[in-house]
C-alpha cells in the first residue's frame, strides 16, 4: 500500500516541524539517561541526520520511535567504544614480563658470577679482552693502544675468552 503525501517527510516543512517537535524532548532523554560526556547534542543532531537520509522509509507516525531508537543506539554504540579505548589504555600501561622470578635471579646470580671471573682474569687479558667484545675495537686498534702486536692481542682474547668458558657453563659470545 502506498504511503500518503502527508506522511512523507522529505519535505523540509514536515521535517522542520518534526525537528522542532522531538528535538528538545530527544536531547533531554539522552542528557538524563547518559550524561553529557557522551555527547547528547550530537547524538541528537546524528539522529536526525540519519531520519533525513531515511525519510522515504520512515513515516510521521514513526519518525519518534525511529529518532529515539537511533539516537538511543548511538548512545550505548558510544558507551561501548568508550569501554573499549578505557580497556586497551589499561592494558597499554600494565607491563608483561615474561621471565619468572626464577629466571631473573639466575640471570642476577650469573652476572655476578661473570663479573667474578672476569676480575680474577689478568689484567692484560681484561683489558683487550673488554676492549674487543665490549667496545667492538678491532684487533689492530686495541695492539696500537696498548704498544703490542696484533698476535699478542689475538692471544690475549683468546685465553681471557678460555678462561670465561672454563669458569662459566653456557658462556658464548656473538
Amino acid at each position: 500500500m502506498p504511503k500518503k503525501l502527508s506522511d512523507n517527510i522529505c519535505e523540509a516543512a514536515t521535517f522542520e516541524g518534526v525537528y522542532n517537535k522531538y528535538a528538545d524532548d530527544l536531547h533531554n532523554y539522552l542528557y538524563y539517561k547518559y550524561g553529557e560526556q557522551f555527547n547528547p547534542k550530537d547524538k541528537t543532531q546524528d539522529a536526525f541526520i540519519k531520519l533525513w537520509d531515511n525519510c522515504k522509509k520512515v513515516t510521521l507516525t514513526k519518525a519518534k520511535s525511529f529518532l529515539f531508537t537511533v539516537a538511543n543506539n548511538m548512545m550505548l554504540n558510544e558507551i561501548k567504544h568508550h569501554k573499549v579505548v578505557l580497556k586497551h589504555q589499561k592494558s597499554k600501561t600494565q607491563s608483561y614480563d615474561s621471565e619468572t622470578p626464577e629466571f631473573l635471579l639466575e640471570k642476577d646470580e650469573y652476572l655476578k658470577k661473570y663479573n667474578e671471573v672476569l676480575a680474577s682474569i689478568n689484567e692484560e687479558h681484561r683489558v683487550a679482552f673488554l676492549m674487543n667484545k665490549v667496545e667492538g675495537k678491532k684487533q689492530k686498534e686495541i695492539a696500537e693502544l696498548l704498544g703490542v702486536t696484533q698476535k699478542v692481542v689475538e692471544y690475549r682474547i683468546y685465553t681471557a675468552f678460555n678462561i670465561l668458558k672454563e669458569e662459566l657453563e653456557n658462556f658464548k659470545i656473538r
